[in-house]
């Protein structure tokens, strides 16, 4: 049995700031360098990236011999650690990237050993030449030397289809990126597209190009290293949020625990539009909803036009927001400032009176993600859901800190989009105006 040695290292220039990995495998027995990853992932903490480095240097080793063994070396104490089982972990934006990091090779064969970082330097350097890259707008790319003759070898051996995974009931077993091939990446787009328009159906009208767009998002993305990723269908997640409430346009806390109020006519309207410009797209598979009302009947409407069934998931719920339901953000101020206080600092701090956390509500968001994603591999899925589910939805797509939920903003009924690939990473698409739902 082959062993690989992974050494993998991330950084942040600002802890949350602009962040890289890097990773490299080495045969354990002769030190040569097999391959190296690097990328450049936007703004994310210091801890995440040594996280995201570690599972791009696993899923490397895996696609050179998925029955070796592996002895990770990483100057992340935290990460050592915890990957070990000693540690436990509790931040959110690390849980799955953790619990993907686990899959990759069954844990009895892989170790994990700390070392000095001054013992790390090439991983170190490759995190830091993907966060220079970043810093210029552009990607890491690997040294223009030729690859080794086995990961040369790999690459030009068209990898075997891998049939969908059926649902789980457990956490879905890691999936294996298949390796690159000869063919360009405008070919693979071409032909990924394809792909999308066989299975959604061809859109019809003025609204074909963007159903094109949409597709090319969903189905194309590039990969660090020296040659393009193509992993097939990605599960896409179409995220719609629910059309205005009464509560909506006063600004109150509408959560899981208040009142569960209906659409409004307005809402009701959203909805309809909403409804009418998915169905010209054509793309939609399925339909899963929160189990609220307000995206329940959101959901119905967009589901009758498009000639769906829908299905209820209850990890789509909004947060509860405790004693604060039904208050406007000045009334919680006002009634409660050191618990909103400390909300707004800590993404484990609950509401008053024993509501959810970020932290908590990010923990069953992941759970969700995966479950889904395994469900529908290969698939366009609507959810309907709410602010906070969709505003982490994209923050663990794009590796954003926790305070990132307070910089962003959905309008009622808007519409955003995230596929997930067979690596783990995501794309994400953000439409955001419901002016195009006119």
């Amino acid at each position: 049995m082959r062993e690989f040695v992974v050494e993998a290292d991330g950084g942040s220039r600002g802890n949350p700031g602009p962040a890289g990995y890097g990773s490299v495998v080495r045969d354990a027995a002769t030190g040569e360098t097999l391959t190296e990853a690097a990328e450049y992932i936007g703004v994310a903490t210091n801890n995440v990236a040594e996280y995201r480095g570690l599972l791009a240097g696993l899923r490397a080793a895996h696609r050179l011999d998925p029955s070796a063994t592996v002895h990770v070396r990483m100057d992340s104490k935290l990460v050592v650690e915890q990957m070990s089982g000693r540690w436990k972990i509790r931040h959110p934006d690390m849980k799955p990237l953790a619990m993907q990091a686990a899959r990759v090779f069954p844990p009895d064969r892989v170790t994990y050993e700390w070392i000095p970082r001054d013992r790390n330097k090439h991983a170190d350097r490759l995190a830091n030449e993907a966060m220079d890259a970043g810093a210029r707008g552009e990607q890491w790319t690997e040294p223009a030397s030729a690859p080794t003759a086995e990961v040369a070898a790999q690459a030009a051996s068209p990898a075997e289809p891998t049939a969908p995974p059926a649902a789980p009931t457990a956490p879905p077993a890691e999936p294996t990126a298949p390796p690159g091939d000869a063919r360009s990446g405008a070919a693979k787009a071409r032909e990924a597209l394809a792909r999308g328009r066989d299975r959604a159906g061809t859109p019809a009208g003025g609204e074909a190009a963007e159903a094109d767009a949409d597709v090319r998002a969903a189905r194309t993305v590039a990969s660090p290293g020296w040659a393009p990723a193509d992993m097939g269908a990605p599960a896409t997640f179409v995220l719609l949020r629910h059309g205005e409430t009464p509560l909506t346009p006063q600004k109150r806390f509408s959560g899981s625990g208040g009142s569960d109020p209906s659409l409004s006519a307005v809402g009701r309207e959203q909805a309809e539009r909403a409804a009418a410009a998915l169905a010209r797209r054509g793309t939609i598979q399925h339909v899963v909803a929160s189990p609220l009302a307000r995206t329940r009947e959101t959901a119905g409407i967009v589901a009758e036009r498009l000639g769906l069934e829908v299905g209820v998931d209850d990890g789509l719920r909004e947060t509860d927001f405790g004693a604060w339901e039904g208050l406007t953000f000045a009334e919680v101020r006002e009634r409660h400032p050191d618990d909103l206080n400390a909300w707004l600092a800590d993404p484990e701090a609950q509401p008053t009176g024993g509501g959810e956390s970020f932290a908590a509500t990010a923990t069953r968001i992941a759970a969700t993600r995966d479950k889904l994603t395994a469900a529908y591999a290969g698939r366009t899925v609507l959810l309907v859901t709410h602010v906070t589910p969709i505003k982490t939805f994209v923050r663990l797509a794009l590796g954003a800190p926790p305070e990132s939920l307070f910089r962003m903003e959905l309008s009622a009924a808007s519409l955003s989009a995230v596929a997930y690939y067979a690596d783990g990473n995501a794309s994400v698409r953000l439409f955001n105006d419901t002016s195009h739902l006119r």
